[in-house]
């Protein structure tokens, strides 16, 4: 029977030879196995959050579903070790209850977790890294069928290369991650002057523990969250209050002037002045997982770059400028993050402070327009694009943002030299296997 896929989004589509859904390690190796022995590809999915089709395949894929368990929890040391599906939103509440939390978070929380490192996933945070750097150990199964664990100490580039890899490795079977005793966050949401955001961003990005702001292009102000982390015991809000205002507002408001304009996109301006005035300081504190994920039921498409964070005022107001001086109707607003540098060898932040720029475009409506010009402004700093968003690189263009492009480039030889995890994706992109 054909089994046809689609991510999220319903944006990629695919109808794969096979959908195989193993449910321990064992039944993963099997189903890898057989699939190299067919000489059939192999993709892994967890959650398909990703925009780009980095997932999709018409060989095997492998649904990473059934493998959500937790497998060890040492709580003195703060190590987790997890099976590879686990979805991000069913880790917080069993580490809380063990006085344990992940060190940051993004917005999202629908990812498995070896979706999230593969595409290097982040939070925001000056100080913070991204989630695949907390990974202090994975397991990968190759495609001969073999398991190979990973630490900085058995295999450092391996390692360093299996941490960030868009599944070009193999499947991981499950990680070990580096926990951080439980704390709590108290966040305030809040709209300010743009021209002030950017005068005073390296402030605010360096005296929050967290900082980010949203910015609807046609509009002067900035909706600014600023959170500080602390280890009191949180004071929550009432649901009907987070409801209100992550559903009612952040959502269904949305939703409803997002399709008014995807019907008169001339309006687009005064909809998004409408939409900013209407933001209101906020407050939540609360436990993390409680805190950094946001309910996310409108439908959009993305794209996401990665610069240094020397650059962010430059480039944010070239994005700006570039929406108004071409009439672009855009209905979301940017998202501006930041995250340290890390060591991953295809991590978004290898080795340099990052800020991070997304832009996004309503279902329905023409992006690419606005997607390549803002990708044309990213390359003038050596954008580096998140590897689940849409993006027009290639492995051409890609190789000399990565100073350490060429290892990963052997560590993926060595491990799958016949090119079984490869995709359309992944060819585009990295390249061909060079074994």
């Amino acid at each position: 029977m054909t089994q046809v896929w689609t991510n999220w989004a319903h944006q990629q589509v695919c109808v794969p030879s096979v959908i195989e859904h193993p449910g321990n390690e064992e039944e993963l190796r099997e189903a890898v196995r057989a699939a190299a022995q067919r000489s059939q590809t192999v993709r892994a999915v967890g959650s398909g959050h990703s925009f780009t089709d980095c997932a999709c395949t018409d060989g095997v894929m492998i649904d990473m579903s059934a493998m959500q368990r937790t497998l060890e929890i040492d709580q003195a040391g703060g190590l987790v070790t997890v099976e590879g599906g686990i979805k991000l939103h069913a880790l917080g509440g069993p580490l809380a209850e063990r006085g344990l939390a992940l060190e940051n978070q993004g917005d999202i929380d629908r990812q498995s977790i070896t979706g999230a490192i593969a595409t290097a996933t982040h939070g925001t945070g000056a100080r913070l890294q991204n989630i695949s750097a907390r990974i202090v150990g994975l397991r990968l199964v190759t495609a001969a069928g073999e398991v190979l664990e990973l630490t900085p100490e058995s295999d450092l580039d391996a390692y360093l290369a299996a941490r960030v890899s868009i599944g070009a490795l193999g499947v991981i079977s499950a990680v070990t991650i580096q926990c951080v005793p439980l704390y709590t966050l108290h966040r305030h949401d809040g709209p300010v002057p743009l021209d002030e955001t950017l005068v005073r961003l390296d402030e605010l990005v360096d005296t929050n523990d967290h900082f980010e702001f949203y910015v609807f292009p046609y509009t002067s102000t900035a909706i600014t969250r600023s959170t500080r982390r602390s280890h009191d015991e949180p004071s929550p809000p009432p649901q009907w209050r987070r409801y209100v205002q992550d559903q009612l507002i952040e959502n269904n408001v949305l939703s409803l002037i997002c399709g008014a304009g995807r019907r008169m996109p001339r309006l687009t301006p005064y909809l998004n002045r409408l939409m900013t005035a209407a933001v209101s300081p906020t407050d939540v504190e609360d436990r993390p997982y409680k805190v950094y994920a946001s309910t996310r039921s409108v439908r959009f498409t993305e794209m996401e770059y990665a610069i240094p964070r020397a650059v962010a005022r430059e480039a944010i107001e070239r994005v700006l400028a570039l929406v108004e001086r071409r009439r672009l109707p855009i209905l979301f607003p940017l998202e501006v993050r930041f995250a340290a540098g890390d060591d991953a060898f295809l991590s978004t932040a290898y080795k340099r402070d990052t800020c991070y720029i997304a832009v996004h475009q309503y279902r329905g409506m023409e992006y690419e327009t606005y997607f390549r010009g803002v990708e044309r402004i990213m390359d003038d700093y050596g954008g580096r694009p998140h590897w689940g968003k849409r993006h027009y690189q290639t492995a051409s263009t890609l190789r000399e943002r990565y100073p350490d492009w060429d290892r990963f480039q052997a560590v993926r030889t060595r491990l799958d030299p016949d090119g079984v995890f490869a995709n359309d994706y992944t060819r585009r992109v990295l390249g061909d296997v060079a074994g």
